[in-house]
């Protein structure tokens, strides 16, 4: 039944992709919807999931924050070390004229959605291990796993074409992410993440998301089209995801 469902988490994963990929007509409107579903997903959903799952404390902070900060601190100077190098080589993204993505470096975009697979790997094995526990935990999993794929899907691809990525690697990216859930889900039966690791590293990863929502996709987006509906869209991208995470509870 996990894989059953991991394989509508795959579909619904796509489909986020191929919204994002259909848009790109109005870039600063699929920028403001990425950006808001990012900051709905880190605040509303990783966020309390690794505070809940990593409990323990570090010098009177929760593990989970210290590791939301580093993740943030070394998304923050991964990017600007892969610019400079990038510079000093006279960097370009090999796209040509026309194609200026503002000195984004493409290995971020590419380690971004690497992220976003990691993640939905994650949710498969967490599919996998809520069907075993009972049927009413794995109908609430499957519930967040499929609403949020359709997120992930989207963000997974705009974030590799933000970065100057040629539309076949965010496609392969956008595969990767849709096919980690059934990955996942299958190998729940074999073993599973211990709880406080995998708060950990939602902690991190969320920290990782926030840089990107909050320094790259939303400056980004009203750079260009500083409009009310690319507000709103960022707005309703929060919304969405909050009414997605009410639903799961």
């Amino acid at each position: 039944m996990a894989v059953i469902v991991a394989l509508g988490a795959f579909l619904m994963t796509l489909a986020g992709g191929w919204t994002a990929q259909r848009v790109t007509d109005r870039r600063h409107l699929v920028l403001g919807l990425a950006g808001g579903l990012m900051l709905g997903v880190v605040g509303l959903d990783l966020l309390p999931e690794a505070l809940h799952a990593a409990g323990q404390e570090v010098f009177g902070v929760p593990l989970a924050l210290l590791l939301f900060v580093a993740g943030f601190l070394v998304a923050h100077v991964a990017e600007r070390l892969l610019a400079v190098r990038q510079a000093a080589h006279g960097g370009s993204n090999g796209e040509g004229p026309g194609h200026d993505h503002g000195g984004r470096v493409p290995q971020v975009g590419l380690t971004a959605a690497a992220a976003m697979v990691g993640h939905s790997l994650a949710d498969g094995v967490a599919l996998g291990v809520a069907f075993q526990v009972g049927g009413g935990m794995g109908v609430a999993v499957a519930l967040a796993v499929i609403t949020h794929d359709f997120a992930d899907g989207f963000n997974t691809y705009t974030l590799t074409r933000l970065y100057g990525n040629a539309r076949r690697k965010a496609l392969m990216m956008l595969f990767a992410d849709a096919a980690a859930p059934v990955v996942g889900a299958a190998s729940a039966t074999l073993f599973t993440l211990p709880e406080e690791p995998l708060g950990a590293y939602l902690g991190f990863f969320g920290g990782v998301l926030l840089y990107l929502a909050a320094a790259e996709i939303l400056p980004e987006a009203h750079h260009r089209h500083p409009a009310l509906s690319t507000l709103l869209c960022t707005v309703g991208g929060v919304a969405g995801i909050w009414l997605v995470v009410g639903l799961a509870d």
